[in-house]
C-alpha cells in the first residue's frame, strides 16, 4: 500500500510518500514561497520521483498540528479535497506523536518532550513515556514548561526545543538532552503513525479530520482577521 503524508505545521513543512512501511521519498518545502501555491506541485513531484501517481495510493496522511494557523488550514484543506476526489481515506496525525515516534525510534525509552514552535515566545508542548503521551498538549512560556520537567530524565525534540535550547540547557543544566537533529522533518513520521492506524483497521472520512490548535485561533480571540 502507498500513502501519501503531508505536514505544514511549519513554514516549509514537508511531504513524503511510503509504501508497504518504506518512506520511498521525504522532502521539506520551500520556505520562500506559500503553502497554498506550492502544495499541488509538491505532491506531485514527489510521487513522481517515486515513480508513482495518485491512483497509486491508498490513503493519505496529514499532520493535524499545533502549529500555524494558516498552515494547518491550508494542508489539512489541501488533503481533503484529495481524499474527496480519490476517495481514500484521510488520517490525521498530531505532529507532537509524529516528533515523538522518531524520538523514540532514536533512543528507545526514557521521556521525550515533544516542542513546537508557538511563536510569541511560547511553545506547544507534550510528554511522552515509553511512547505514550503522559500529559495533553498545551501551550506556555519555554521557562515554565522547563522548569515543570527539572527532575525528570527527558529528552527534548521539535522545533520548539531548538529555537528555546538556551532556555532548556539555562533550565536542566547537564540534565538537558536533545535529539540528533533536535527538529527534524515530520512528513515520514506522519507516514508510519498513518499505516500504523490504517493497518488497525481505522478509515477516516475526510471531513471527520480538524485541526489540533491548542491555543485558539486570533479571530476567536480579538476578532481580528489576519492569518497568523
Amino acid at each position: 500500500m502507498v500513502i501519501l503524508a503531508l505536514d505544514t505545521t511549519t513554514r516549509p513543512g514537508s511531504a513524503a510518500v511510503m509504501q508497504d512501511g518504506r518512506v520511498l521519498r521525504e522532502a521539506a518545502g520551500d520556505s520562500t514561497r506559500e503553502q497554498a501555491v506550492r502544495l499541488p506541485g509538491d505532491l506531485a513531484a514527489l510521487l513522481a520521483d517515486a515513480s508513482l501517481s495518485l491512483s497509486d495510493v491508498s490513503a493519505l496522511a496529514v499532520a493535524t498540528g499545533p502549529g500555524s494557523f494558516t498552515g494547518l488550514r491550508v494542508g489539512i484543506a489541501t488533503m481533503q479535497g484529495l481524499a474527496v476526489a480519490m476517495r481514500v481515506p484521510l488520517i490525521g496525525v498530531s505532529a507532537l506523536d509524529a516528533l515523538a515516534h522518531m524520538a523514540f525510534a532514536q533512543h528507545p525509552g526514557g521521556r521525550v518532550a515533544a516542542w513546537i514552535d508557538a511563536w510569541r515566545g511560547e511553545v506547544f508542548a507534550a510528554c511522552y513515556e515509553a511512547g505514550r503521551e503522559v500529559s495533553s498538549p498545551t501551550v506556555a512560556k519555554p521557562h515554565d514548561v522547563a522548569t515543570e520537567l527539572r527532575d525528570e530524565s527527558i529528552r527534548f525534540t521539535g522545533d520548539g526545543a531548538l529555537v528555546h535550547q538556551a532556555v532548556i540547557r539555562d533550565t536542566l543544566g547537564s540534565a538537558a538532552r536533545f535529539t540528533d537533529p533536535v527538529a527534524p522533518v515530520l512528513a515520514g513520521a506522519i507516514a508510519a503513525l498513518a499505516h500504523a492506524a490504517y493497518l488497525a483497521g481505522e478509515r477516516p472520512l475526510p471531513h471527520a479530520i480538524q485541526p489540533l490548535y491548542v491555543r485558539r485561533p486570533d479571530v476567536e480571540l480579538t476578532g481580528s482577521h489576519r492569518p497568523v
